[in-house]
């Protein structure tokens, strides 16, 4: 089975290309939705969350906007959460590839934004970011709710740069130049990996071998 990592800095435009890759006909598992099921009622997170942040928990569940307020520009309280969620989505990411393994499935995708920062390319044997320009990925950002310019600029910070992920990348999938485009290009990437057609290295680059 093939794993492709699709990754991108925030609002780079990853759950249209989720979305896509669906519809593609490629299982996608998604580590943002997994935490967002961890924080919900009843969720595996919710217990340790809320003790390592009091106030964090609402009727059952972790209140994303108040946990927010915790950890941003807080590294120390950043990586703590992360010590708490990281193992649990992990979890679930290998109990998705275990029941598309059982399935024989030959192509899925890992939706996982912070693929890189987190050494998360070791688990795939290539990798597609989704990039956009600058302007466009602010204009993004700020139109959601509750957002400000510190705030996204705190997440940048986090996050490693655009221009190194798509160093990285094993293909760079553009988004900022409409769906069709960016359409395109992923049943390009898909219809290789369905062939057997992995991505050539450079010279430095080790084949990833994460089966």
């Amino acid at each position: 089975m093939i794993i492709l990592g699709l990754t991108g800095s925030i609002a780079m435009g990853k759950t249209t290309a989720h979305r896509m890759l669906v519809r593609l006909g490629v299982p996608v598992h998604d580590a943002d939705a997994t935490v967002h099921r961890l924080f919900a009622r009843g969720g595996a997170a919710v217990a340790p969350v809320a003790a390592a942040f009091p106030g964090a928990a609402v009727d059952g569940a972790i209140d994303r906007a108040r946990l927010s307020q915790a950890v941003v520009g807080n590294d120390a309280a950043f990586r703590r959460l992360e010590a708490i969620v990281h193992p649990l989505v992990r979890a679930a990411e290998a109990e998705f590839l275990k029941r598309q393994r059982l399935a024989r499935v030959p192509l899925v995708a890992l939706d996982v934004p912070l693929l890189f920062e987190t050494g998360g390319e070791a688990r795939c044997h290539a990798v597609a970011v989704l990039s956009a320009p600058l302007f466009l990925q602010r204009l993004r950002v700020l139109a959601r709710p509750g957002m400000t310019e510190a705030k996204f600029q705190a997440i940048l910070a986090r996050q490693m740069p655009d221009a190194e992920k798509r160093r990285r990348a094993d293909w760079v999938v553009p988004t900022g130049l409409g769906r069709a485009l960016t359409r395109r290009a992923l049943a390009g990437i898909v219809r290789d990996l369905r062939a057997g057609r992995l991505p050539r290295r450079s010279p430095g680059r080790r084949r990833r071998n994460p089966e």
